[in-house]
């Protein structure tokens, strides 16, 4: 089966060869996670980055049953970029699925290996310190980041959205612009 990828391209031009790449490396993640139902690959140039390795910058976003991967990462060039995105998507793939393919290294056999037996230390879950309660107020998008802004909440805002009827949080990406999270009860 031919994975569909969706290549999408901001602050610079695309060439076929950047084209094809893209599409070949993330089409191969296919043989890992054979579920995966849409494959979106952002690329973009930023030439206000602090760092010259940080210009190119690649999304890959996976989404399929039950699940939706993304990863990003910067480079001084865009294939560098597509490359590390891709390899970072295969350990969350790996995650996702639970299985560890790294191997011992020294080329031992398992079936040679003695196992020890140590015991398991009991992790403690994640402990809520400290809770807020706050009213929403109905107001649109502009209305919250003005008021994003007043408050001087930096990273994100949570406020009722008059014109959909629903909880929605307002953020602030790594680029300076903002981004809207619409929560959908399903």
């Amino acid at each position: 089966m031919d994975l569909k990828v969706d290549i999408f391209v901001r602050n610079m031009e695309t060439t076929e060869r950047m084209e094809t790449y893209a599409t070949r490396k993330v089409s191969k993640l296919d043989r890992f996670l054979n579920d995966i139902e849409e494959a979106r690959v952002d690329l973009s140039h930023s030439k206000s980055a602090r760092s010259s390795a940080d210009r190119y910058v690649t999304q890959i976003t996976l989404r399929g049953p039950g699940y939706i991967l993304r990863t990003e990462e910067r480079a001084d060039d865009i294939f560098a970029a597509i490359d590390a995105a891709v390899d970072k998507m295969q350990r969350q793939i790996e995650r996702l699925k639970g299985k560890r393919v790294r191997g011992r290294g020294d080329g031992t056999p398992a079936s040679e290996v003695v196992q020890e037996t140590i015991p398991a230390e009991v992790e403690e879950p994640p402990v809520i310190v400290r809770r807020k309660k706050f009213t929403l107020v109905p107001m649109d998008e502009n209305e919250a980041l003005e008021q994003m802004a007043l408050l001087g909440h930096e990273n994100f805002f949570i406020f009722f959205n008059a014109n959909t009827n629903a909880v929605n949080i307002l953020y602030r990406r790594r680029d300076g612009t903002y981004g809207l999270i619409e929560p959908d009860l399903g």
